[in-house]
């Protein structure tokens, strides 16, 4: 079977997009895992497929991989991708809307980059004392679509994130489903920088986009941050969280950031 696939990069977080619409592809985790193996495939953190949305909720729905070949609810740098993917693809003119598993994502856009209308986060502890290898942590939780852990470091160049984020991604803590694990450098008003150890990718990858959604509103909490939030990504390219407070909650969550095309190619299965 030739699957014809484009390869997209949101901020460095890449992933593998084909279109499905037919619903010819029935692909298995062992294929998904392979084509994402950065040796033996195409490499990516993840494969996304364009498929028709059956509840009638959105324009069109997503089929969403990580890259071991496990389901995932959400992505926010894969969201503005596949958004951009289904502007090029179909001619959509200034926004589209598609279902995740989730729930349906509304994206807008602005040449190269993509704001993406996140569900509400929910969720939400602060301050929980959390026993590791490294010592008792001070960590906040939010789920932006999916877990996420929030730790604030002094120095993001410092932090162990590949030992401590693969212990606290499976701690008992957040069992039974583990978490995504983010350190967090508070740069200034409004502005953090922000590494991901991805649960799924079971290790750092260059951006996470509800990674930083989640961390921006847990800012806003225990640094006081106001929105829209800057974040500084592994990879060097800055995105925006804006969001609002609702009887103490939050609605309104918003990622902007950019969604590239790498390049087009086709690959045996």
């Amino acid at each position: 079977m030739q699957l014809d696939f484009v390869k997209m990069s949101g901020a460095g977080n890449d992933f593998i997009v084909a279109d499905n619409r037919d619903g010819r592809l029935d692909l298995t985790r062992e294929q998904v895992a392979k084509l994402c193996h950065r040796q033996f495939g195409i490499g990516a953190d993840g494969l996304m497929l364009l498929v028709p949305c059956a509840s009638g909720k959105a324009e069109w729905a997503w089929q969403f991989w990580n890259s071991d070949g496990s389901d995932a609810e959400m992505c926010g740098n894969g969201a503005r991708c596949f958004g951009r993917y289904i502007q090029k693809l179909t001619g959509a003119a200034g926004k589209t809307t598609f279902e995740t598993a989730a729930g349906v994502i509304t994206a807008t856009f602005h040449g190269e980059r993509v704001t993406v209308g996140l569900t509400a986060p929910h969720g939400l502890r602060l301050g929980e004392k959390v026993a590791t290898s490294a010592g008792e942590l001070t960590v906040h939780s939010l789920n932006t679509g999916v877990p996420h852990a929030v730790v604030f470091v002094p120095d993001a160049d410092k932090a162990m994130v590949m030992a401590l984020g693969h212990e606290l991604r499976f701690h008992p803590h957040f069992s039974p489903r583990g978490t995504n694990v983010n350190f967090v450098e508070v740069k200034g008003p409004d502005f953090i920088r922000v590494r991901t150890y991805e649960r799924g990718v079971e290790g750092e990858t260059l951006a996470c986009g509800t990674g930083v959604t989640a961390c921006a509103i847990v800012s806003s909490r225990v640094h006081g941050f106001r929105s829209p939030v800057r974040v500084q990504v592994q990879g060097g390219d800055e995105l925006q969280v804006g969001f609002a407070e609702t009887d103490g909650g939050f609605s309104g969550v918003e990622l902007n950031g950019p969604a590239t095309f790498v390049f087009e190619g086709r690959v045996t299965i």
